[in-house]
């Protein structure tokens, strides 16, 4: 008899409905505060309703790890059941979820986490891979033990097209976001050993600044794995996204393209006119 296993993540690998679906993977929320009013990320609060916070207010919104109890009662739920868990979380050098993950994990056998040194559907790209290997017929431990592998291999960035909420965040100074935006300056940030950073900059206006930068991360596609790709924006507009898909699709045979909207958590750092191509590479990516 095989063994059956339960994929999870917090909210912020950003996965849409049908894969989530197609998987049967459960999703943890993360805690998003507006005001004093706590909600639940992608339950009862999504990007837009931070958006319209913001505008009414000028305050963004706080955002909380995944509590122990959470993760507790979730494991306690399906190791009683028989299942044997694996959890993806958010990396461990950007919120505690995965620590108090792994401080519920110790009180269950089969419980296995794993910190996937990214974000948004960076995280997800790690995840829909373990997911795969389940199907092949893989048990809990090996896949876990196996997304080490993926991990250093996953290309997850995003095109920031106004540096006002990394400012607000206190992510960049006045100086260099009225910098930024008075010469059409356009940040790349990337995911590198866990942790967030600016990567090139581009200059010029939002949609063709993304051309370019869809066509140097993908490049001449020797490197790329093209099992999938996510085109995760944080509402951008239609024609700008599917713009995009169809650069993607021009430069490498993917087999799968995924477009998913950014959940709060990165919404509520980059802000609005955001978007990110993100794969998985055939070698591991230089820090």
């Amino acid at each position: 008899m095989s063994e059956k296993i339960i994929f999870a993540s917090d909210s912020t690998t950003d996965l849409n409905a049908e894969l989530c679906e197609r998987y049967g993977i459960k999703v943890l929320p993360l805690g998003v505060t507006l005001g004093e009013k706590l909600y639940s990320d992608g339950v009862d609060v999504t990007p837009d309703d931070i958006y319209t916070h913001y505008e009414k207010t000028g305050e963004l919104p706080k955002t909380s790890a995944v509590n122990v109890a959470d993760f507790d009662e979730f494991f306690e739920k399906y190791t009683n059941e028989g299942y044997s868990v694996i959890v993806f979380t958010i990396s461990s050098q950007m919120s505690s979820t995965y620590h108090n993950a792994c401080l519920a994990a110790e009180d269950f056998e089969n419980v296995f986490v794993v910190d996937t040194k990214n974000l948004s559907t960076g995280g997800g790209l790690v995840l829909v891979s373990a997911c795969e290997m389940a199907k092949e017929g893989k048990g809990a431990a090996e896949i876990a033990a196996a997304c080490e592998d993926i991990i250093p291999r996953v290309d997850a960035s995003f095109i920031v097209d106004d540096l006002e909420f990394l400012h607000k965040g206190g992510r960049c100074s006045a100086v260099a976001a009225f910098g930024a935006n008075l010469l059409q300056l356009k940040p790349c940030i990337t995911v590198r050993g866990g942790k967030m950073g600016v990567g090139k900059k581009y200059r010029g206006k939002f949609a063709p600044t993304l051309d370019k930068y869809i066509e140097e991360i993908i490049g001449d596609g020797r490197d790329v794995e093209t099992d999938r790709v996510f085109v995760t924006h944080a509402g951008c507009e239609p024609s700008i996204v599917e713009n995009c898909v169809e650069k993607v699709k021009s430069l490498a045979p993917f087999k799968e393209i995924h477009v998913t909207r950014a959940g709060c958590t990165i919404s509520s750092h980059c802000g609005r006119n955001t978007l990110g191509v993100l794969f998985i590479r055939k070698s591991p990516i230089e820090l």
